[in-house]
């Protein structure tokens, strides 16, 4: 399911930047793959806190695996909230998209990736250390979507005829935004998991022992 987001979120970027309509239904596809795994996932975790009734680690564990299932299925969703923006672009005259207007909506999308993965691996591996690198990450991308924002409502001051893609570019920017925010979500139930610690609206990470 992990595997499933990450590529999803991927995709959806590259087929936003590359105007691809069989790559964006590739990335629906995904979508509807990603949901059945959420619901998979959560049966088996319930009935495992039904029939075992685990305690400490062990339910933090589960506690966790629960919560990072829900992130996971969102990032698909914010992948597919992406791809909707490509029906628009097939209307866009070639000079006209994505590439030719402010906003680093592939950096982001690296950035965004970056921390799924590191938030993925970290839970694999049980590693907070790791984790706690996901969390410092989350400063850029928002740093990095503020600036989009503020540049493409700009442009679209400058330029009025590129009003409708830059919209598009705004949205895409924001959704890569929230995929970030989900990869911070997975890290901090990491921490939570590892170390009983809750590092949500939190400056410092405290171990609880």
């Amino acid at each position: 399911m992990a595997a499933l987001s990450q590529q999803s979120l991927e995709l959806s970027v590259e087929a936003y930047l590359t105007r691809d309509a069989g790559l964006c239904r590739y990335v629906d596809d995904i979508e509807a793959a990603i949901n059945a795994a959420e619901r998979g996932v959560d049966e088996m975790a319930y009935e495992l806190l039904a029939q075992e009734q685990p305690m400490a680690i062990d339910l933090r564990f589960l506690i966790a695996v629960v919560k990072i299932n829900g992130d996971l299925e969102r990032v698909g969703d914010q992948a597919a909230a992406i791809v909707k923006r490509c029906d628009e672009l097939q209307k866009v005259q070639p000079g006209n998209g994505p590439e030719s207007l402010p906003g680093d909506i592939a950096g982001m999308g690296e950035i965004a990736g970056k921390m799924i993965r590191l938030a993925i691996r970290a839970l694999v591996d049980g590693d907070a250390d790791l984790a706690e690198k996901v969390l410092t990450m989350d400063d850029e991308i928002d740093r990095m979507n503020h600036i989009a924002q503020e540049a493409l409502r700009n442009e679209m001051s400058r330029r009025p005829e590129i009003t409708e893609n830059a919209l598009n570019s705004i949205i895409v920017a924001r959704n890569l935004e929230r995929a970030a925010d989900h990869a911070t979500n997975i890290a901090e139930d990491v921490i939570f998991w590892v170390r009983g610690a809750d590092v949500r609206h939190t400056e410092t990470v405290e171990v609880v022992d």
